[in-house]
């Protein structure tokens, strides 16, 4: 899963763009999906306090939003493959243009969980010898390290997608309905060193961990494979009411 002592594979040489309305237009709309990408939000249940205080009809608007959110990420996968299908059968199109395409489709595939990622990034272990780590604590992890940039990442084996619901009880947590047990090894690619640096901040992620019996470990790697994959068709998770 991680190779320390390897060199960092070497970046992919950037290609200048032309006047092509269709590259134009297709890198337009990867930069919104990436804007976009920084407003998702983790759903955890469970002893999360402030979803507890909230009113039911709150919380199914909540979910439904995040399911529609996810609705529209997996359309966009289904739509840019079929415009690859069709920018590989015209001979009128430029190959900047495809490749821009091929870029977005991936892309978007690494922010939905349906394709594979490598790069630097950290391994972050949370040993909990009094089973005292809740569902909030690793949602709190995950949200520190997309705040620190993380790009994606998977927990023990499973992973990370616009809609993970974290759930549970200490001792006794799942990831999408996958049970999890201590230690839990998160794999992230991103920053390591900015990723590393937020969950010791006082008063984050390290310190409230270890001030419920338990210990985190940092490795931070060159390269890091997050290899756990979210299928397409993966079921939505339905609202309380349904």
């Amino acid at each position: 899963m991680t190779d320390a002592s390897a060199d960092p594979a070497p970046a992919a040489p950037r290609r200048r763009l032309g006047r092509d309305p269709l590259a134009a237009a297709l890198i337009a709309v990867l930069t919104l999906v990436l804007g976009f990408a920084l407003a998702v939000q983790v759903r955890s249940v469970g002893d999360d306090e402030g979803l507890a205080a909230a009113r039911e009809e709150d919380l199914v608007r909540i979910l439904d939003e995040l399911n529609a959110r996810e609705a529209r990420l997996r359309q966009q996968i289904a739509d840019q493959r079929a415009e690859l299908r069709r920018l590989s059968g015209s001979d009128g199109r430029s190959s900047t243009a495809l490749e821009a395409a091929r870029s977005q489709t991936e892309a978007i595939g690494i922010l939905t969980g349906t394709v594979a990622a490598e790069g630097p990034g950290l391994v972050l272990t949370i040993r909990d010898p009094r089973g005292e780590v809740r569902v909030t604590d690793l949602v709190d992890t995950i949200q520190e390290l997309r705040g620190a940039g993380a790009e994606t990442m998977q927990i023990d084996g499973v992973r990370v997608g616009l809609s993970t619901a974290v759930t549970g009880s200490a001792g006794a947590l799942e990831v999408d309905g996958q049970p999890i047990t201590a230690p839990y090894e998160f794999v992230v690619i991103g920053s390591p060193q900015n990723m590393a640096t937020a969950m010791n901040i006082p008063g984050g992620v390290v310190p409230h961990i270890t001030g419920r019996g338990g210990t985190v470990t940092i490795d931070q790697f060159d390269r890091v494979v997050v290899d756990a994959l979210r299928p397409l068709d993966r079921p939505q998770y339905a609202s309380p009411d349904e």
